[in-house]
């Protein structure tokens, strides 16, 4: 007799889980570098473009730069895939908050990626000014402003909900409390400094052209 399908689906999982995993530690490295790529912009626009130069020299290395894209496609699918298993069994906030921020994650990434190859593809350097770009073409910052402030927090609440799973007690409430605020204040303060709130940002007029193009 041939196993449930349900039955099938859950020994699958926890293999599938732990494959998301690894790609999303992996992924992590380069996340870590592209947000504090955005930070250094809180010192000015300058101070963004030679971090970004030097830290080019690493994630735009053809084999660095194809790796990395495989990993996005990997994490997006896995993700998609949890998603769909664990939607309706979940138990609690922790769960329920864990699985929202992924699917936060899956259409940033979705969107994000394809932005950025459209604009290479443009011959548009893709730097902090191409991500500012978008608040300040026509009225599209009421859409990026939820879309980065939403998509950082989803990404320090995702990765709380994992290291809560693997902490005790007081510690892992305190450990998911902080990613969460984190998150929220690193979201509030980058999308501030794209919509050129705390300091000046000069948008050459093709990046206006090509957002104004994309969304019209």
């Amino acid at each position: 007799m041939k196993p449930p399908r349900v039955a099938a689906n859950a020994d699958r999982t926890p293999r599938l889980r732990t494959l998301h995993r690894v790609s999303a530690f992996l992924l992590g490295v380069f996340l870590v570098v592209h947000i504090a790529n955005h930070l250094a912009g809180l010192a000015g626009e300058n101070v963004h473009l030679t971090y970004m130069t030097a830290a080019r020299r690493v994630y735009r290395a053809p084999l660095v730069e194809a790796t990395l894209l495989a990993m996005v496609a990997w994490q997006m699918t896995s993700g998609a895939l949890l998603l769909r298993r664990r939607w309706r069994a979940r138990k609690g906030m922790v769960a329920t908050l864990q699985l929202a921020s992924g699917a936060v994650l899956l259409g940033f990434l979705a969107i994000h990626v394809g932005a950025v190859l459209a604009g290479r593809m443009a011959g548009i350097d893709t730097d902090f000014r191409f991500a500012a770009a978008g608040f300040h073409t026509h009225a599209w910052w009421l859409f990026f402003a939820p879309y980065y402030t939403l998509a950082v927090i989803a990404l320090t609440t995702h990765v709380g909900c994992a290291l809560y799973w693997r902490l005790d007690g007081r510690v892992r409430n305190a450990v998911l409390t902080g990613c969460i605020a984190g998150g929220t204040v690193a979201g509030v303060l980058i999308s501030l400094m794209l919509a050129g709130v705390l300091a000046r940002v000069d948008i050459p007029s093709s990046y206006g052209a090509f957002f104004g193009a994309l969304f019209r």
